[in-house]
C-alpha cells in the first residue's frame, strides 16, 4: 500500500514511521493537497491529509483519476471534505475520532488561565526584572457558570476539568448524552444568557458556522469569556472583533481561526502578515491566539498516527474500518 502525506512537518514524518508496523510505503508531501498539488498523489493507493487540506469536488476527481481509493484524516474534523464526490468516486473516507481529548480539554483551561492570571505577561516582565504587579490583577475560575457546545468526548473531559474548579458547568448539545452527570443540558438560549465562560466544542457544519455572531453575543452577559479549540469557522471574527471593541467580550482565547489556512503551521516571522484582521487580534491585551497546536502532545500525535494507519490497514484488508465518514442518509 502507497500512501501520500500532504501538509506535512518534521513531527508527522517522526510519528507516522515510528508506528509504520504494516510496511507501508509512505510519501510525504509538505505542500497543502490542492488542485495543483494532487497529481503528486499520482499512483497512490491512498492519501493522508490535515485539517487545511482541500478535498473539493475537482481535487477528489483527479486523485481518484490517479487511482486513490482511500482518504485517510489524521484529524477528527471532516467538514474539508466532499463527502457527496468522494461517494460518487467510490472513494473510502476514514478519521481519527478520539487521538486524546485530554489534551485539547487541558489546553482550554491553559488558555484560559493565561488570560485571566496574566502569565505570559509576568513571564516577560520576570525577565526584563519587573516584579510589579500593577495591572496584573487576576480572576478566578472557581464559581464561574462554564457553557459548553458541544459535548462530546473533548466537551464531556472538559466538563469535568471545569468541575474540578468548582464551576457550575452547564451544557447545550443537539444529541445530549443522559448519562454525562458532569454537566446540566440546557437550551442554547439558556447558555448563551448564563454563561461567563463559553468553550467550543462542537463540529463545523451548515448549522453551526459562525454560531457565535453578533446576534448571539448580544444575548451573553457582557464580558464574557469566549474559548474556541474547535474550527475557526465556528465564529465570526468580525462580529468578536467589535464585541472586544466594545467590551461586550470581555477575554477571547482562540486556538483556530476561520482564515487560518495561510497562516498557521507555517513560519512567518520575516513575512508581513496581509491578514488586518488577524493581526488586529493580535493587539489586544485580553486575546490569547495559539497555532492550532490544542491537539499537539506526545500522546495525541502517536494516537493519531497509530489509529491512521490502522484505518487504512482495515479498509485495505475488509474493505471497512470502525472510523470511516459516510454519507449521512438524506
Amino acid at each position: 500500500m502507497k500512501i501520500a502525506f500532504f501538509s506535512t512537518r518534521k513531527y508527522d514524518i517522526e510519528f507516522f514511521n515510528r508506528a509504520n508496523s504494516y510496511c507501508f510505503e509512505l510519501t510525504f508531501f509538505e505542500p497543502k493537497l490542492t488542485l495543483e498539488t494532487a497529481k503528486l498523489a499520482h499512483g497512490f493507493e491512498a492519501v493522508c491529509v490535515f485539517v487545511n487540506d482541500k478535498l473539493s469536488k475537482a481535487v477528489i476527481e483527479q486523485l481518484s483519476q490517479g487511482g486513490t481509493k482511500i482518504i485517510a484524516l489524521r484529524c477528527a474534523g471532516f467538514n474539508n471534505v466532499d463527502l457527496p464526490a468522494a461517494s460518487e468516486a467510490g472513494m473510502k473516507i476514514v478519521r481519527v475520532p478520539s487521538y486524546s481529548p485530554n489534551a485539547v480539554a487541558e489546553h482550554v483551561v491553559a488558555m484560559l488561565l493565561t488570560l485571566y492570571r496574566f502569565t505570559h505577561k509576568a513571564y516577560n516582565r520576570v525577565r526584563e526584572g519587573n516584579f510589579s504587579l500593577v495591572g496584573m490583577t487576576g480572576h478566578e475560575i472557581f464559581g464561574k457558570t462554564v457553557g459548553l457546545i458541544g459535548t462530546g468526548k473533548i466537551g464531556a473531559v472538559t466538563a469535568g476539568i471545569f468541575k474540578g474548579f468548582g464551576c457550575d458547568v452547564i451544557a447545550h448539545d443537539p444529541k445530549p448524552d443522559s448519562s454525562l452527570n458532569l454537566c446540566s443540558f440546557v437550551s442554547m438560549d439558556e447558555l448563551l444568557e448564563r454563561s461567563d465562560i463559553i468553550s467550543l466544542h462542537c463540529p463545523l457544519n451548515e448549522s453551526t458556522k459562525h454560531i457565535i455572531c453578533k446576534d448571539t453575543i448580544s444575548q451573553m452577559k457582557r464580558g464574557v469569556t469566549i474559548i474556541n479549540t474547535g474550527r475557526g469557522g465556528l465564529i465570526n471574527t468580525k462580529d468578536v472583533y467589535e464585541a472586544l471593541k466594545s467590551g461586550a467580550v470581555g477575554f477571547l482565547g482562540i486556538d483556530v481561526y476561520e482564515e487560518e489556512e495561510n497562516l498557521f503551521f507555517e513560519d512567518l516571522s520575516t513575512e508581513i502578515i496581509m491578514d488586518d484582521l488577524f493581526m488586529r487580534l493580535t493587539t489586544f491585551p485580553n486575546v490569547l491566539i495559539t497555532g492550532h497546536q490544542g491537539f499537539f502532545t506526545n500522546r495525541a500525535l502517536t494516537n493519531i498516527a497509530d489509529t491512521t494507519l490502522k484505518n487504512v490497514a482495515d479498509i485495505s484488508s475488509s474493505g471497512s474500518s470502525d472510523n470511516e465518514v459516510k454519507m449521512q442518509p438524506s
